[in-house]
């Protein structure tokens, strides 16, 4: 005799699949794990805290006076550029070396065989930077408002362009650094390969040294890449209009910083699509 539907057993009933979480939730999750592990980090955390409120420490007391007359102390002028250093360098830097490292240690392939988005990575990959950068930039500020005279805007206008700076300097160097990770051979060489044009690059963007005092060769090819708009943008909001006397064109061209900044965004993307690699090249 054959039972019927009613006479079996409710364990016996197979029950269909639970629904996956949505893409968005995922992502969501997926940032919480990657800041987690980021903070466990504790030697990159501090070195990548550290090293410019050390820079900013020494240059301040190496060079204490005004700046070609205009009023702006070095210290001053450091502190904006070294925040668009912090941003650079721990988008471009830090996230593609940390990249290239999942990838040295499997941990990309074994994502890949994962029910997740693989958007879901990157979100969170670049909501780790977010996090790490907001805490590098406000770390920053209360140094050099404490002990270096920065006065913070009172105007909400340019915080707005302090925000999209941001926003848009975070956004690029991520990408970049999600693209420039496939190009190392393995998780070893990645600090080498991403590390050294990063260097250079804050040397003749005016992080280091003002912009006016470079060569025009130099100042030319600085302007084709973001680091050196994303310092002239922040030097609008914490410098005002006396640092306006220190840019080359004695305006900070905000225009010209908003083009570039996006440019770079839209071109790190599509860069990422031709060098970024779930697999190590041993792994074929």
């Amino acid at each position: 005799m054959t039972a019927s539907p009613a006479d079996t057993p409710a364990a016996a009933v197979p029950r269909p699949p639970a629904p996956l979480p949505s893409p968005l939730r995922i992502a969501l999750a997926r940032a919480a794990v990657e800041t987690k592990v980021l903070f466990r980090e504790r030697d990159a955390v501090v070195f990548t805290f550290a090293l410019p409120i050390v820079f900013l420490v020494l240059f301040a007391s190496i060079f204490s006076d005004s700046a070609q007359g205009t009023g702006v102390t070095v210290a001053q002028l450091y502190t904006a550029g070294l925040i668009g250093s912090g941003v650079m360098g721990t988008g471009f830097q830090n996230l593609g070396i940390g990249i290239a490292g999942d990838r040295e240690d499997g941990t990309l392939k074994r994502l890949v065989g994962l029910p997740m988005p693989r958007a879901a990575y990157f979100i969170g990959k670049i909501a780790s930077v977010l996090v790490m950068t907001v805490l590098q930039v406000a770390i920053l500020l209360a140094i050099a408002v404490l002990f270096y005279g920065l006065e913070l805007p009172a105007e909400v206008s340019t915080w707005v362009t302090f925000a999209w700076v941001f926003v848009l300097g975070v956004s690029a160097a991520s990408v970049l650094g999600i693209a420039v990770s496939g190009l190392p051979r393995s998780g070893k060489s990645a600090t080498a390969v991403i590390s050294l044009p990063f260097v250079v690059l804050q040397f003749v963007s005016g992080v280091f040294i003002p912009i006016t005092e470079l060569p025009d060769w130099l100042v030319n090819a600085a302007s084709v890449f973001p680091l050196k708009w994303m310092c002239q943008g922040f030097r609008s909001v914490f410098l005002g209009d006396a640092g306006a006397a220190l840019e080359l064109t004695g305006s900070y061209e905000l225009g010209k910083v908003a083009l570039v900044l996006a440019a770079w965004l839209v071109g790190g993307l599509a860069l990422r699509l031709t060098t970024f690699r779930w697999k190590g090249r041993r792994d074929g």
